[in-house]
Parts: C-alpha cells; sequence; structure tokens
C-alpha cells in the first residue's frame, strides 16, 4: 500500500530564506545518515545560484514524516523564472509562503502569491528570521493578510494558518512565546492544512508534463504529478500533443523522488510527483495518457518573453583566442539544447547564419543563460536588451513592470526625478521608521534598461531594487535614458599606466595597464556626451635624465569592474558585449547595425 501523500509549494521572494527552510526540513526528517555531512543550500545545485543566493530552477525534494510523504518543490522567486513558478504550482495542492520577519511581502511575495491564490491554494504563512534584528513577526503577518485582500483572496484562503521561526535556525513555532525547538510543528501544519492530492488511480492515465529535464543517457526527461491513474515502467503510452496530435510511445524509465535522489520505480499512483524517459517530443504542458482512453488534461499557459537580445558570432580582433566554441554551428546547438527545458525562452533564426535573435523573461532570465555559456567555454556577442513590442486590440503596445524601491531618505528625491524621466509614475510612498523608504512605481520595461547602474549610485549602494512584470499597455513615448558617450581604443596593443595617466581626466576607465585592447574596444566612460578615441598603448620615452619629481609614487584612479550585468545594462544601441569564458569586454559594432528577423 503506498504512503499517504502531501504535495507542497514553497515560494517566497528573492532572499526570503526558501532554500535555506527546505536544508532545515531535510535535516530534521532524517534524510541524511547519521554523520553525514551536508552542505549549506543544498537544494541550489547550480553554481550560479549558490554564488548568487537565488533559486533559478524549480527542484524536487521528498522528505517522509510520521508515514506520510512529503513531496517539496523549491522554486524562483525571482519574476524572470515565472514560468517555473506558474508550472510547478499545477503539480502542488498547497504551497507554504515564506515571508521576511523584517521586510514583510516584497514584489515577487506579489507575484508568486497571485498565481497561487489564482489556482485556488490555500498558503500556509511562516514569518522567518523572527532572530533578527529589528523583526516584528505580527505586522509582517498583518502585511501579508493586507496583500491577500489586496489580490482577491477568498475568505477561505484569507483565513490562513501561520507560524513563527527561523529556517538558518531550525525552528518553528505557532506562538511567538513557544520555546524555540523543532521544525515539527511546521511538518504538523503541512499535514493538517496541505490537502492530500485528489486523483483515481482506477481511472486512465493522465500526467501533465510540468518540468523539462535532460539526461545524456535517457534523453528528453518529463517531470510532472500523475492526475489519475497508475503508471509503470515498460508500459505502453501516448503523448498528447497541443495541436490534438497523439505521438504513442513506451515508459523506458520511471522514476520518484527519495531526499534529494531520484529512485528507480516499477510503479506509481496517482498523486505522485514522477519522472518519466522516452517521449523525446514532449513539451511543457501536454499530457502522458492511456493510449486506449486519451484524454488530454488543460494546457497549462506560460507568460511570453519580454526582453530581446541578439546573440551573434564573435567577430571581434580577440576572436578564438579565449573560448572552447566559437563557430556559428556552435552557438546554434547550444541555443536549441537550451530550449530543451529553458520553456520561457524563444531563439529565432535571422537573416544572417551567425545571429540568432533570443527573447526571455528579462535581463536576469538572458544574463545567467549567457553566464552559464561563457562558463561551458562558448565564446560570443550580445546587443543591448530591446523589449518585445505586441499588438493588442489593433494598438500598439509594449511591457510594463511593478517596480518596488527600498531606498535611504537622502536617495528619495533622486530615484524619483530619474524614475519620472524614464516615464515611471509612482503609486505609493510609504516612509519606513527607520530612515528608509519604500516607493512603489509602474514603468515600461525599457525605462528599466539600465537603471540598476544608476540606482546604485543615487544610493550608494545601500538601496534595494526589485520588479515584476505587470501587463502589455499602449506605448508610453520617449525615453530619454541618455548616459554620457565612451571612451573608445585607437589602436590594438596593450595598455600602458603613462597612456591611462594623461588621459585621467577624459573620463572613467574599465580597465588598467597590462590591459590587450584593439581599435573599437569600449574602455571607459567619457565626461562629455559625445564619444571620445584614444591611444592607451602609447609608452613613456625613456631618457637618461632623472626627473625631479620621478621617486614620487604616482597612483591611477580604481577602474569600474565591468562584469556581465552591468555591461548588459550599459550599452548602447550601437555597441556590443564580447562575452568569453575569460573576458568580458565592451566595443562598438563593427557595422553600426544587426541583422534583422
Amino acid at each position: 500500500m503506498s504512503l499517504p501523500i502531501r504535495n507542497v509549494a514553497i515560494i517566497a521572494h528573492v532572499d526570503h530564506g526558501k532554500t535555506t527552510l527546505v536544508d532545515a526540513l531535510l535535516k530534521q526528517s532524517g534524510t541524511f545518515r547519521e554523520g553525514e555531512e551536508v552542505p549549506d543550500c543544498v537544494m541550489d545545485s547550480n553554481d550560479i545560484e549558490r554564488e548568487r543566493g537565488i533559486t533559478i530552477l524549480s527542484k524536487n525534494t521528498a522528505v517522509r514524516y510520521k508515514d506520510t510523504l512529503v513531496n517539496i518543490v523549491d522554486t524562483p522567486g525571482h519574476a524572470d523564472f515565472g514560468g517555473e513558478v506558474e508550472r510547478v504550482l499545477g503539480m502542488v495542492d498547497g504551497c507554504l509562503l515564506i515571508v521576511d520577519a523584517n521586510e514583510g511581502p516584497m514584489p515577487q511575495t506579489r507575484f508568486v502569491l497571485k498565481k497561487a491564490l489564482e489556482k485556488g491554494l490555500r498558503p500556509i504563512v511562516f514569518v522567518n528570521k523572527i532572530d533578527r534584528p529589528r523583526a516584528d513577526p505580527h505586522i509582517a503577518v498583518d502585511k501579508v493578510l493586507d496583500l491577500f485582500l489586496e489580490l482577491g483572496a477568498d475568505d477561505d484562503q484569507c483565513d490562513f494558518p501561520y507560524l513563527f521561526g527561523s529556517g538558518l535556525g531550525g525552528f518553528a513555532k505557532d506562538k511567538l512565546e513557544d520555546e524555540n525547538v523543532d521544525m515539527m510543528p511546521l511538518f504538523e501544519a503541512l499535514l493538517n492544512h496541505v490537502p492530500p492530492p485528489a486523483g483515481d488511480a482506477n481511472r486512465p492515465l493522465q500526467i501533465q508534463v510540468t518540468t523539462l529535464d535532460y539526461s545524456e543517457y535517457l534523453g528528453r526527461i518529463i517531470i510532472g504529478k500523475i492526475h489519475n491513474g497508475t503508471i509503470k515502467a515498460g508500459q505502453q503510452a501516448a503523448l498528447m500533443k497541443e495541436d490534438g496530435s497523439i505521438v504513442k510511445g513506451k515508459i523506458s524509465k520511471l522514476l520518484g523522488f527519495d531526499g534529494l535522489k531520484r529512485v528507480e520505480l516499477e510503479s506509481c499512483t496517482a498523486g505522485n510527483l514522477v519522472a518519466v524517459a522516452g517521449f523525446a517530443d514532449a513539451n511543457i504542458g501536454e499530457t502522458i495518457t492511456d493510449p486506449n482512453d486519451p484524454t488530454a488534461l488543460p494546457m497549462i499557459k506560460v507568460d511570453e518573453p519580454t526582453l530581446q537580445m541578439t546573440f551573434c558570432v564573435n567577430d571581434s580582433p580577440f576572436a578564438g583566442q579565449e573560448g572552447k566554441f566559437v563557430t556559428s554551428r556552435q552557438l546554434r546547438d547550444r541555443l536549441m539544447r537550451e530550449l530543451e527545458t529553458n520553456v520561457a525562452l524563444r531563439v529565432e533564426e535571422t537573416d544572417s547564419p551567425d545571429r540568432f535573435a533570443v527573447s526571455g523573461r528579462g535581463e536576469l532570465h538572458l544574463g545567467i543563460l549567457i553566464e552559464n555559456m561563457r562558463r561551458e567555454g562558448y565564446e560570443f556577442q550580445v546587443s543591448q536588451p530591446q523589449v518585445i513590442y505586441r499588438e493588442v486590440a489593433g494598438q500598439p503596445c509594449e511591457p510594463f513592470e511593478y517596480l518596488v524601491l527600498d531606498v535611504p531618505e537622502e536617495g528619495v528625491g533622486g530615484c524619483i526625478e530619474r524614475l519620472g524621466q524614464r516615464k515611471g509614475e509612482m503609486q505609493d510612498m510609504q516612509v519606513g521608521i527607520h530612515g528608509r523608504s519604500q516607493l512603489e512605481f509602474v514603468i515600461p520595461a525599457r525605462g528599466l534598461i539600465g537603471f540598476r547602474g544608476e540606482f546604485m549610485r543615487l544610493t550608494r549602494g545601500a538601496g534595494i531594487m526589485n520588479h515584476s512584470f505587470l501587463e502589455y499597455r499602449p506605448l508610453a513615448g520617449d525615453i530619454n535614458a541618455r548616459r554620457n558617450g565612451v571612451l573608445i581604443s585607437f589602436e590594438e596593443g596593450v595598455v600602458t599606466f603613462y597612456s591611462l595617466k594623461n588621459a585621467e581626466d577624459r573620463g572613467l576607465f574599465f580597465i588598467e595597464p597590462g590591459t590587450k585592447v584593439y581599435r573599437g574596444m569600449i574602455v571607459g566612460e567619457n565626461n562629455r556626451p559625445q564619444d571620445l578615441e584614444l591611444n592607451l598603448c602609447k609608452a613613456k620615452q625613456l631618457t637618461n635624465h632623472r626627473s625631479a619629481t620621478g621617486d614620487e609614487l604616482v597612483q591611477l584612479q580604481s577602474p569600474m569592474e565591468m562584469n556581465l550585468e552591468r555591461a548588459l545594462e550599459y550599452i548602447s544601441s550601437d555597441e556590443l558585449v564580447e562575452v568569453t569564458p575569460e573576458s568580458i569586454r565592451l566595443r562598438k559594432m563593427a557595422n553600426k547595425k544587426l541583422a534583422k528577423r
């Protein structure tokens, strides 16, 4: 007889402690052997996830508590990965909403919670980080209720159960005055408030394709929930495609979840989450069903891309010197392979075989793809991100974002002024008790391109900025987000200390002495609006005369570090970011235009 089941998704804003809480649940459920070394953030398997402290890909795990199998899905908190969130919520029967006791609900809390409420899920609220200074758990609960009402939650959803605790401290409790012991109160809440999955093991098989994975040995792997029926390894099944066609196949491998591992199964019944191999052409939202009685489940809708970039082969003078994969065929194959699992991504051919139009949910979504590719050894170039326009009811429209800023008091005026120039409309402003203010705006997505760097300067690095996709609206008009001109290398060579020192008054540099440069490479930002070409490879003429000040220590200003994220925000429409495993360079386009679709 199979175990009772609970399927629950953990959703929250970025950095509110989802992954750390899952760590605590795994450790206290006995998933790991006694004495086994357990890393922190075990669910963040991707290197970039660990470095940035965010969840990018949804992941499944399962723990046992009191003879109940609790399937837990850790979901992304950033709106750029909303495609992951939407699909995961279709696999579960309840959700655990984690809220920081200090910050309360934040923009991505709103985003994922709205999706959960629309699906009729009744969240359990866990107020996390109550052991941190300035935490106010009861105010956080009140803010969550306000948000529920604002998002149109029904009476049952508004009467949500809530607990207090700390994922890092490894404890949960029903009341603040209770002792800090362990996570058992949270396990009990999951059993009591998350309903068992609906579904009939005796009806014809129905599994919805919710997540895609890929294995070199098994090919495409489908992850989803068994809505009805029983599935067995080796049985015949049918895949119902989006267009209504039916593809027959065989379940070549059936896998279940146990802790962080996938375990091979002989059979599994309705309500369980499984991984299935055998259907190479399966796509998100389609249904694996009984070939003798094929019945499709409703398709899953995924948010469409709002931002597009051009990926092209590296044609700079330094092309091919640092990367392992440099040809257009290798670039195309890698992008097409990404489509196997990254469903919010679109890749289209252009009129040039060396260029591809790649569309995604935002700068972070596309930036993570670029970073993964460079770490794998790919060398290529990307253009400035451009928003995707659409026609709605015969009217040209563009994507708008809901933006929330948390800024020190002295930065409020500057932020309001700059966002006004970028067509941002303030919706609300709340002054906090700790000298910080929370500002809410609705702004065109293109108004946010390049704003993050400016925002950090306005707030001297002390501001917090979050945004999520709102909707398509009519065009907002021209946006003047002009930055200063750039400093461009005039020739190829190695940058000298002498030349940099002489040109210091021209602007702010991105490079330092010893850097290799080529003609057309962007080396800094000009103090003036126009671009300026400089010769930075000129060496000092040596003589046999000692200067009167020759022994003085001469120092250069520190260069601005231009990492990938900052480079993508910085470039203009006639510039490119050259991406290699070892370097991030900015350059002017050789032909001043990109291939059109």
